[in-house]
């Protein structure tokens, strides 16, 4: 078994701060209402490309705020993520985060936690797959990086994009509803947990084999 984790919204709850961002955002610049939904899990590159073609003086701005924006970022850790990923360390379980965010932004949050380097196995940005999820690019590279397939690996996801995209990829897909109700990834996922607090390795193979 491998596992594959997002990061905002499955290792660190960030994805209200980000939501409020990309609202106000999509509310100054495009007169687009509830637009950080709309965003979720996609890079900066694909919000750009897909909502500010050709707009780049603005660009540039939001660029700007955002490097603001998250440079006053808390990046709490979801409850129970760390017990976990040290579980899957000591049994020997290959992890990698597999994040949307580019470098940049990850900078910041190795400043707030100079351990995640050591939490996990690896960690891809977006500037380690040319497309953006949907599209199941980033989590197989995941795989071919800790030498897994898409049998064995299970993804840890949170958003509409990143739980189709381990779908597309071929993985046992976990849900976490800590961005979108439970009710509605219900469809997208093989289960869904609220956090990491109840679930343990063990437990995860049981029902994963359950369901093979």
């Amino acid at each position: 078994m491998i596992a594959l984790f997002d990061f905002d919204g499955v290792i660190v709850d960030t994805e209200s701060q980000y939501t409020v961002f990309w609202d106000r955002m999509g509310a100054e610049y495009l007169g687009i209402e509830d637009f950080g939904r709309r965003i979720k899990g996609q890079t900066l590159v694909q919000i750009f490309d897909g909502h500010f073609s050709g707009m780049l003086k603005e660009q540039e701005e939001v660029v700007a705020r955002l490097n603001e924006y998250e440079a006053a970022m808390s990046y709490d850790f979801l409850p129970g993520v760390v017990d976990f990923l040290h579980e899957l360390k000591e049994a020997g379980v290959p992890t990698a985060i597999v994040t949307s965010s580019n470098q940049p932004k990850m900078e910041q949050v190795y400043r707030a936690h100079p351990q995640l380097d050591d939490m996990v196995d690896a960690i891809l940005t977006s500037e380690d797959f040319s497309r953006s999820k949907p599209d199941p690019e980033c989590f197989l590279k995941g795989m071919e990086i800790l030498g897994g397939t898409p049998e064995e690996t299970v993804v840890f996801e949170d958003s509409f994009h990143g739980l189709a995209a381990g779908r597309a990829a071929g993985a046992y897909v976990v849900g976490l509803a800590t961005t979108n109700s439970r009710e509605d990834i219900v469809p997208l996922c093989d289960m869904v947990i609220s956090d990491f607090t109840n679930i343990s390795l063990s437990s995860l193979k049981q029902v994963k084999s359950k369901k093979a």
